[in-house]
């Protein structure tokens, strides 16, 4: 049987591991710039935000999401019929296809756009067609992918679909066209970082909404999509930080002679020639980025991760392959969920967010002085106290460390320090000998300093000795902290490839 050219598959790029086995890498050092979403998943995606549905999961949703369907009209201050429920834009993009132009004719609005509406077009039997004014269906991706522009919303004869898969980032949308007869698609792959989850929504009036509705498979989004989709809901993207970020990125890259087009989304689009060998010349570095036809297109992820990619890049121009001793860890459990990112030979950038915000504050100070780069964002069950969230986040950062050290050969491998915080004063000596041992003394302890600092000595494999006193419990926890960041930075200077010990090995 011969396939016709518009019903060809939907080509998917290969996986993380197929990539990382292709290039000799762990696929933890794979990073992909290629899928226009966030370097992490939002603090809303949390185990106990899906016991509730996990609960109930031998069950039908018998309302069809009337909780979540009601949460997207309020959030978009639209009444709830106006509503349509998607697994991911991409069902809605070929639902409007089959039934607004089925045999029919459908133009995109740039003519350069996603390339989901070519193959909803062919599944519906229709032809792509050069003029809007000439189509049965018309789809106006806005802001654009993948050039990232935004194109204005033409007035059209037949059916309109405006996507805002990207709107969150350019920051306006084009809701005032539902009153016209548009429908506009929305989705919490991007900007809502639930990609994985695949949920997606159409806003129109409720004659098309419910055309769209009659015309869908039953519950075709899962309970526990609909529970994560929900769970984001209560709390929106600000994605401030990451357009920022993108204009920081295109101005490093236009310094290196790659001009990007402006763009209102979190990717940037680079006109070239030759993009294949582009995308070629940075897999050895584990780095993912996507050609198109003359040009590719690069995800914007986080200050971190963008700067790997910088460093790639500079590799490659002078005819070498970019190493990075930058560590990722995930650490999850029933309770928790800790994505780090450390760096033994940093400057002691450090953020880290768990919603623990004393002990935040503790490792912060810890990493800042041991001269470490450091990012964790994580999240806990806050609600049962602090005692899940600040043990899993020192486990994970000393699961990092750990990792990070490696043979840990060549190091000073002792460290002590001294430190002073007002009226406390606390000692720390660390030996980083692979042996997870811990004499701890902090008195006061706020609460969990002492149990934070011996899981983090018990994961990161090492020797660590407190005495810290005072008056005050923050300031004694505090200069405990302080003062085993300065000893770790003490341990972690170089003197030699050989491991220090009279017995040959640590």
């Amino acid at each position: 049987m011969t396939i016709p050219p518009s019903l060809v598959q939907y080509q998917w790029p290969p996986s993380t591991a197929e990539i990382a086995a292709r290039v000799g890498l762990p696929p933890s050092s794979i990073l992909r710039f290629d899928g226009n979403v966030p370097p992490v998943p939002p603090a809303s995606a949390r185990p106990q935000a899906i016991a509730g549905a996990l609960a109930d999961i031998n069950e039908y949703d018998r309302g069809r999401y009337f909780e979540l369907r009601q949460a997207i009209a309020n959030y978009h201050q639209l009444p709830l019929d106006y509503v349509v429920l998607g697994a991911g834009s991409d069902e809605l993009i070929v639902l409007c296809a089959r039934t607004f132009a089925a045999n029919g004719a459908v133009a995109t609005v740039p003519a350069i756009s996603y390339s989901m509406y070519r193959f909803a077009a062919g599944m519906a039997g229709a032809e792509m067609v050069a003029d809007p004014l000439s189509a049965d269906l018309v789809y106006v991706c806005r802001p654009n992918n993948p050039t990232g522009e935004l194109p204005d919303v033409p007035s059209v004869p037949g059916q309109l679909v405006i996507d805002e898969a990207y709107a969150d980032y350019a920051q306006v949308d084009a809701l005032e066209w539902i009153d016209r007869g548009a429908i506009v698609l929305r989705t919490f792959s991007k900007a809502f970082g639930l990609a994985g989850a695949r949920v997606g929504y159409a806003l129109a009036l409720p004659p098309l909404a419910a055309v769209l509705s009659s015309r869908l498979a039953p519950l075709s989004v899962s309970s526990l999509s609909a529970t994560l989709a929900l769970a984001a809901l209560a709390s929106p993207p600000n994605v401030t930080e990451q357009i920022g970020e993108r204009e920081r990125l295109a101005g490093e890259l236009r310094s290196r002679g790659l001009v990007a087009l402006p763009s209102h989304t979190n990717f940037l689009y680079i006109p070239m020639d030759n993009p294949e060998d582009f995308v070629a010349s940075l897999l050895p570095a584990g780095i993912v980025v996507r050609a198109f036809a003359g040009a590719v297109r690069i995800s914007v992820r986080d200050e971190i991760d963008d700067n790997a990619l910088l460093a790639a890049l500079d590799a490659v121009r002078v005819g070498e392959v970019a190493t990075d001793d930058l560590v990722r860890h995930r650490r999850i459990t029933g309770e928790t969920r800790m994505d780090v990112r450390l760096r033994l030979r940093g400057s002691g950038r450090v953020y880290v967010d768990t919603g623990s915000g004393l002990y935040d504050h503790f490792l912060t100070q810890l990493a800042f002085h041991s001269g470490i780069d450091l990012r964790i964002v994580g999240v806990g069950d806050h609600e049962t106290g602090d005692h899940h969230t600040v043990e899993d986040l020192m486990r994970a950062f000393g699961d990092a460390l750990n990792l990070a050290l490696g043979e840990r050969r060549g190091l000073v491998r002792y460290g002590e320090a001294r430190v002073p915080m007002d009226e406390a004063l606390a000692h720390a000596v660390v030996d980083l000998s692979g042996r997870p041992v811990s004499q701890l003394s902090i008195s006061p302890d706020p609460g969990m300093a002492t149990h934070g600092l011996e899981s983090f000595a018990q994961t990161a494999k090492l020797t660590l000795h407190v005495t810290a006193s005072g008056e005050n419990a923050h300031h004694v926890a505090e200069g405990a902290f302080k003062a085993v960041g300065r000893a770790l930075a003490m341990a972690l200077q170089i003197d030699g490839n050989e491991i220090r010990s009279t017995k040959g090995s640590l």
